[in-house]
């Protein structure tokens, strides 16, 4: 056995050297600079009167909140860390005019998130990006592009912050519409939304203007998955217009009573399990004419297949006999020609976007919002699309790359909190020659090829 050194004492000195911690913005700014969003936003006009030749361009103040929301850090005093050594960030994130200071740019956010027009040209900047980097979304093994939906509470309690209201999860804060699209989780559309809004409000505009950057970012079969939620005609009807295939979860209506459907199940079901002693499970399907108004203003009417999945228990998982069957009615709309079993399974992948919050929430730092006003925390959830899909692109990417380091388990996603601490907050020793900046990783790092690649493929061609 190899006889090791005796532990030597670290001494920490200072240095002028210049040691970069968010080496990975680099890569970040190659991405976001492929997109047309600096053109987008500099030609919408945000103060009036004369301009100032000093004033920082409104793309800019963009770019560098961008690279505060890569590392996860989106409070507007984060931006003091750029300021330490601004040559380089403004270098790596492909700034035209300064890195703009924490007040600065908590008021031309607020300026512009209150002109409220904005959206679309982030919303083109997003598929401006994708085209520029090659990158679509994935489909699944069927053929079909997954488009998931869904509600997700911030909670912001304890804060006085407009718009901040009892959520359905009861908390005190937003609730936002995330919509997703490809087997990755790219983010296509989001709305900020009150915390009191009920999960319809508004859903039939947005679904519309979801579909809309679907298709611009993908030309495959759109899968639209939705919670009990979003269970309306309307969005039935839109879908059906746009094209699109669906699986949404149906609510029960007033007429009907789980033992109404577990008598009925009984009497014509033919799939049936019995997974263990004591409880039984139909699986099946049924139509229903649906009525709705059509683009056209005028009613239509259309026969949705519905897929059911009725389960009887007479005793607990433990064996214990119940005094009375516990009934289960899972039922949802459905218009793609998939099984029934295939369809209870692709809704429950559905349940994998919970996971996709998540990583906004925690591993981004976005949930409690950083302004007390509402429009300045829609622009902040506007700028997440694109900031969260650069981490993303960054991640799959990194999992093709035959120098990444192994994970124990396959993996088909990399987690933004990796991606954040391996490939954003990767410490690089900067110098400068012949009119060049030279960023230097050091040998310890794992993930320096990896870096290296990535920055070739997105921030040098």
């Amino acid at each position: 056995m190899q006889k090791r050194r005796p532990a030597r004492q670290i001494i920490v000195k200072l240095s002028n050297e210049r040691l970069i911690t968010p080496s990975g913005l680099a890569i970040v700014g190659g991405i976001i600079g492929r997109s047309d969003l600096a053109k987008r936003v500099d030609k919408l006009a945000v103060l009036s009167g004369k301009r100032s030749p000093k004033l920082i361009k409104t793309s800019d103040c963009f770019l560098t909140y961008i690279g505060m929301l890569c590392q996860g850090k989106p409070q507007f005093e984060a931006v003091k860390e750029l300021l330490v050594d601004p040559e380089y960030y403004i270098d790596a994130l492909g700034i035209k005019t300064d890195i703009p200071s924490a007040e600065t740019l908590r008021q031309r956010m607020d300026a512009v998130g209150a002109l409220k027009k904005y959206k679309p040209d982030i919303l083109k900047a997003n598929v401006s990006m994708f085209k520029q980097c090659k990158i679509k979304p994935s489909a699944m093994k069927n053929g079909y592009v997954p488009g998931d939906l869904d509600v997700s509470p911030f909670d912001n309690s304890k804060t006085q912050k407009e718009g901040v209201s009892r959520t359905y999860k009861g908390t005190d804060g937003y609730a936002p519409m995330f919509g997703y699209i490809g087997t990755e989780g790219y983010l296509a559309d989001l709305e900020l939304r009150p915390g009191k809004q009920h999960s319809q409000k508004g859903t039939p505009e947005f679904l519309k203007e979801y579909l809309g950057q679907c298709h611009k970012l993908t030309d495959e079969k759109l899968l639209i998955r939705m919670d009990s939620g979003n269970d309306a005609a309307v969005n039935l009807g839109i879908l059906i217009e746009d094209g699109s295939w669906f699986i949404i979860k149906r609510n029960m209506r007033s007429a009907e009573t789980k033992e109404d459907w577990l008598a009925l199940v009984k009497d014509f079901c033919i799939d049936i399990h019995k997974p263990r002693d004591g409880k039984t499970v139909y699986v099946g399907s049924s139509w229903k004419q649906v009525t709705y108004i059509g683009s056209d203003g005028k009613e239509h009417q259309h026969t949705i297949r519905i897929v059911y999945e009725v389960i009887e228990r007479t005793t607990d998982k433990y064996g214990q006999f119940l005094m009375t069957p516990d009934i289960e009615v899972n039922t949802w709309w459905v218009n793609v020609d998939f099984s029934d079993d295939e369809v209870i399974e692709s809704y429950h992948q559905h349940g994998e976007m919970e996971q996709y919050h998540s990583e906004i929430k925690t591993d981004m730092d976005i949930e409690r919002l950083p302004s007390g006003k509402f429009d300045t925390n829609e622009l902040v959830l506007e700028l997440t699309i694109l900031a969260y899909n650069i981490l993303r692109i960054i991640g799959q990417q990194s999992l093709d790359n035959r120098l990444s380091p192994k994970s124990k388990r396959n993996i088909n996603r990399r987690r933004l909190r990796t991606v954040i601490s391996n490939l954003i907050l990767i410490a690089g020793h900067v110098t400068e020659h012949a009119h060049r900046t030279i960023l230097a990783l050091g040998q310890s790092n794992l993930w320096r090829f990896v870096f290296m690649d990535l920055y070739e493929q997105f921030a040098t061609s």
